[in-house]
C-alpha cells in the first residue's frame, strides 16, 4: 500500500513538472528568444511569436501573463513602447503563480 502510493505521488509530481517544462519553459525560452533577436524579427514576426507564448501562458493557467502577451502582441504593430512595456509586465508575472516541486529526492522514487 505504501509502494503504490509513493508510486501515484512520484507520478504526480512527474507530470507535474513535465506540463511545468512544456507550457511554462517553453514559453520563457521563447520569449527570451523572441526579445534577444527583436532587432532581426519584423512586427509580424513578433506579433505571431508572441501570440503563440500567449496560448502556451493559457495553458500553463496563468491567465494574466497570458493577457498581457497577447497585448504586447497587438502592441507591437502600433508601438514598440507600448510592445515593450507590456512584454515586461508579462514576464514579471511569469513564474509568479506556478512554481513546480523541487526535483523528487534520491533514492526516494523507484526507477525501473
Amino acid at each position: 500500500m505504501v509502494m503504490e502510493l509513493s508510486c501515484k505521488i512520484a507520478r504526480k509530481q512527474v507530470l507535474d513538472q513535465f506540463k511545468h517544462i512544456r507550457t511554462c519553459v517553453l514559453a520563457r525560452e521563447l520569449c527570451l528568444l523572441v526579445r534577444t533577436h527583436r532587432a532581426v524579427l519584423n512586427k509580424e514576426d513578433v506579433r505571431d511569436c508572441c501570440g503563440f507564448i500567449s496560448k502556451l501562458c493559457r495553458e500553463a493557467g496563468c491567465k494574466e501573463s497570458s493577457e498581457l502577451c497577447e497585448k504586447a502582441a497587438e502592441a507591437v504593430m502600433e508601438s514598440e513602447e507600448k510592445y515593450l512595456e507590456l512584454c515586461e509586465q508579462s514576464c514579471k508575472k511569469c513564474g509568479e503563480f506556478r512554481q513546480p516541486k523541487g526535483p523528487i529526492p534520491e533514492g526516494r522514487t523507484y526507477v525501473a
